[in-house]
């Protein structure tokens, strides 16, 4: 039972929004708590070598894409733009948009402080002439740009189909918020994952090496070492199945047998079977994408899609 969701007031480490979204969730029937608490340090490595197995063709196919059609981003955009990345981690396919379009700035946001740091000094050093401006932050909650970038017309970058792990009534209010942030003259280059094969997409939610695994187990480790929390880790299976009715990936953590544990002083209870729904990854089709995108206040401009429709890149411009 959820007793209180204040941070306890003798533990000033504590993330206050990381306590309430995690207590809160543990708090529900059936439990659940959002996917942005994933990316510590660690859990950011273990997504960065996620994107390289076999098993998981979203980010190369989302790469292969950005290099491919960079004359055609830079005729779409246009020079001097200043690139807003939201969610930039690695910034690993950003250099591919940054030589196509000659942006003016370069500002990638991310939760993961010491990991966007690392990030944008590489991609500093790899663009000596441009100015790289981080901002540590969630996307999900209000945020403010740098002032060097004020009057520049603006570039939305969200790659990697994160707008997938959103319901869609909050995917709708995602991207509304980033149409306020970037303004009348702005444009969003967005990656979405397509509906496909269903053996597929479960294999690429739970790969043979057990990395996305340790991923989703990794959320338990720092509930457990930055809220007091004592969960056994071995308690605990990584779970990804498919929810056909609503086109989404699912990733649990399912209790391997009845549990007793606590979080911050506050005591919770699982049976056996019972899951922690930590993530899903929701798919579109062609024609949803572009009414997702609408109701969002974007007005889809142009596509480009692999061979096999698996993964599409959409720009779109403020409507």
């Amino acid at each position: 039972m959820l007793l209180t969701q204040d941070a306890p007031k003798n533990a000033r480490s504590i993330d206050p929004a990381f306590y309430h979204d995690i207590v809160t969730g543990l708090s529900r029937s059936p439990k659940a708590t959002p996917p942005t608490w994933f990316y510590d340090r660690r859990g950011s490595e273990l997504f960065e070598a996620i994107t390289d197995l076999p098993e998981y063709y979203p980010t190369r196919t989302e790469t292969a894409l950005l290099e491919r059609h960079g004359a055609d981003f830079a005729a779409a955009v246009g020079a001097g733009r200043a690139v807003v990345e939201f969610g930039a981690g690695s910034s690993r396919k950003t250099p591919h948009l940054l030589r196509a379009i000659a942006p003016a700035a370069y500002v990638p946001i991310d939760i993961s402080g010491d990991f966007l740091h690392a990030s944008s000094a590489a991609l500093a050093a790899a663009f000596p002439g441009l100015p790289v401006l981080p901002v540590v932050g969630d996307f999900n909650r209000p945020l403010a740009l740098p002032a060097a970038i004020a009057g520049m017309s603006r570039l939305g970058f969200f790659p990697g189909s994160t707008i997938g792990n959103m319901e869609p009534d909050a995917a709708v209010d995602l991207l509304r918020a980033m149409r306020r942030l970037l303004g009348d003259e702005a444009k969003l280059l967005i990656g979405m994952d397509r509906i496909k094969d269903r053996n597929r997409l479960i294999a690429a939610y739970d790969d043979a090496q057990g990395v996305t695994a340790a991923f989703n187990l990794n959320l338990i480790e720092r509930i457990n070492r930055e809220l007091e929390g004592d969960l056994p880790i071995d308690g605990f299976a990584h779970r990804a199945i498919w929810n056909d009715e609503k086109a989404r990936i699912e990733m649990h953590l399912e209790a391997r047998r009845p549990l007793h544990f606590h979080v911050a002083g506050q005591c919770f209870h699982m049976d056996s079977g019972e899951t922690i729904h930590t993530e899903s990854s929701h798919k579109y089709g062609a024609r949803d994408q572009r009414l997702l995108l609408r109701a969002g206040g974007w007005e889809p401009t142009a596509e480009w899609t692999d061979d096999e429709g698996l993964f599409a890149l959409v720009l779109a411009e403020a409507g």
